[in-house]
């Protein structure tokens, strides 16, 4: 690890201006993915600017219902916390499901967002990678690809987001909050990860030098019966080989109401408005589930390497609507 310098943050608008000052500056919270890619020299700073003791760490109702969770909100916090375990349990569910204790003791609610891809051709400076080096190429297209991306890729770049808590707040329409140097501005998820295209290295619409201030999840009384499940290679903390949040309002036996995201499955959380057309106004069964499955991965184009996670998905998608229509019913 190379030499950099330390600066700690007092307000918002002082951090922002670091770093408008400071182009070579980054933002550190609790530093989980920052510091190892520093490490592996795919990040380069010449100074982090500390934002744990910013004012950005709570967790309130908002007027209208929703919630608004703060930028540097611990992740344990949040899934402990006792209205995101009410309201919106499979956020809760997703960051318990992310890492390890230690780990969520650390890492913040903006840093997750921010994260990057674990792909190891991207965290190998040895290898070329187009999301690291723009132009340089996509060496995981023909090399080694099991748990890349079968939905919204392109021949220059495979990778996928590995956020779970990404998934979840995809699934409940949450809005990203941040300060820039010109001023506040906020952006819906599901317009904040940019699709990969031939810009990979383009992750976020957030301004260069944008802070996260904090994410508002909109009132959404689905989201009280939801449900996050994660496949990993292991059963201790890993990342996911496919995931899914998932929320279903049941009445009379019909869906009155999806919602659905899909993770490690594309270069960014993905939102399942095709399958969720198909659920919506549809019996609650498992044809109706797995007709919805198949509606969303109609778009998938697997590589020879990861075409297991078509299968694995359909039938992770069934498994998690078929558990919430048996809980409806209790």
């Amino acid at each position: 690890m190379r030499e950099f310098g330390y600066q700690r943050a007092h307000d918002v608008a002082g951090a922002v201006a670091l770093l408008d000052a400071d182009p070579d500056a980054r933002f550190v919270g609790g530093g989980t993915n920052l510091v190892d890619l520093m490490k592996t020299g795919v990040e380069r700073p010449g100074r982090l600017v500390d934002i744990r003791e910013l004012p950005l760490d709570g967790i309130e109702s908002a007027p209208d219902g929703g919630l608004r969770v703060g930028a540097t909100v611990t992740n344990s916090d949040l899934a402990a916390h006792p209205e995101v375990r009410r309201r919106y349990p499979a956020l809760a569910q997703a960051v318990l499901a992310g890492a390890s204790g230690q780990l969520r003791n650390m890492a913040t609610v903006g840093g997750n967002l921010l994260q990057r891809t674990r792909c190891g051709y991207f965290t190998d400076i040895t290898k070329p990678c187009n999301k690291r080096e723009p132009g340089s190429g996509c060496p995981a297209v023909r090399g080694e690809h099991h748990n890349h991306a079968v939905l919204g890729a392109s021949e220059h770049c495979v990778a996928v987001h590995p956020s779970d808590l990404g998934v979840a707040l995809t699934a409940f329409d949450a809005v990203v909050s941040y300060e820039s140097a010109d001023g506040p501005g906020e952006t819906p998820i599901a317009a904040f990860y940019l699709p990969v295209g031939d810009t990979p290295h383009r992750e976020t619409a957030l301004p260069p030098g944008a802070l996260i201030t904090g994410v508002t999840l909109p009132p959404a009384p689905v989201a009280a019966r939801s449900r996050y499940r994660k496949v990993r290679g292991r059963a201790s903390y890993a990342f996911a080989i496919g995931s899914v949040a998932a929320a279903l309002d049941i009445r009379d036996g019909v869906v009155r109401e999806a919602r659905l995201a899909l993770g490690a499955v594309a270069s960014r959380p993905w939102r399942a408005t095709a399958a969720e057309r198909v659920l919506t106004g549809a019996p609650a069964d498992a044809a109706t589930f797995a007709a919805a499955a198949d509606a969303e991965l109609a778009a998938a184009r697997p590589l020879p390497g990861n075409a297991y996670k078509v299968t694995l998905m359909r039938n992770l998608v069934v498994a998690v609507l078929s558990e919430l229509t048996e809980e409806a019913a209790r």
